[in-house]
């Protein structure tokens, strides 16, 4: 039921991108590329402000991707469902996490590497475009391992 549901916000996000695309989205990208490497977030109030003020000004284009996700979700869950139930290797979800989560430490966190989680946290307090190289990093060396080499407890 959770892939379900994470499926159902990842196509959100999608639908929501695509709609996107068309006008700003490369204006977008590099605005938030820029204001993550120039700026240190000070507390997590700063993306809440951010995606309110993104669903204050696109209101119709939100509103669009959440009437579109359900339709899309059902017929990928209906056509893909059994392929959703077997279990992803946990090298390929850190890979995710360290894409999207890492610069907040998600796939060490994942990992059950604590310490190396909160070392991530601190270093996005200081210095935001370090956390993210390194997460960067941490996805490609998983990405060249294979499921035998990676060990969660130990990679």
């Amino acid at each position: 039921m959770l892939q379900k549901i994470i499926l159902a916000c990842v196509v959100f996000i999608v639908i929501l991108v695509a709609l996107t695309f068309g006008e700003t989205l490369f204006h977008q990208v590099f605005a938030w590329i820029s204001y993550l490497s120039g700026l240190v977030i000070q507390n997590f109030t700063d993306v809440y402000t951010l995606a309110s003020a993104y669903v204050h000004v696109h209101p119709m284009r939100v509103l669009i991707a959440l009437v579109l996700t359900i339709p899309v979700s059902l017929w990928i869950i209906r056509n893909k469902g059994a392929g959703l139930e077997r279990k992803a290797s946990p090298r390929k979800i850190a890979i995710v996490l360290a894409i999207f989560l890492g610069w907040l430490g998600g796939h060490r966190f994942y990992l059950g590497q604590i310490g190396w989680g909160i070392v991530y946290l601190v270093l996005f307090y200081v210095f935001t475009p370090l956390v993210v190289v390194l997460s960067l990093i941490d996805a490609i060396r998983y990405a060249f391992m294979s499921d035998e080499e990676f060990t969660p407890g130990h990679v």
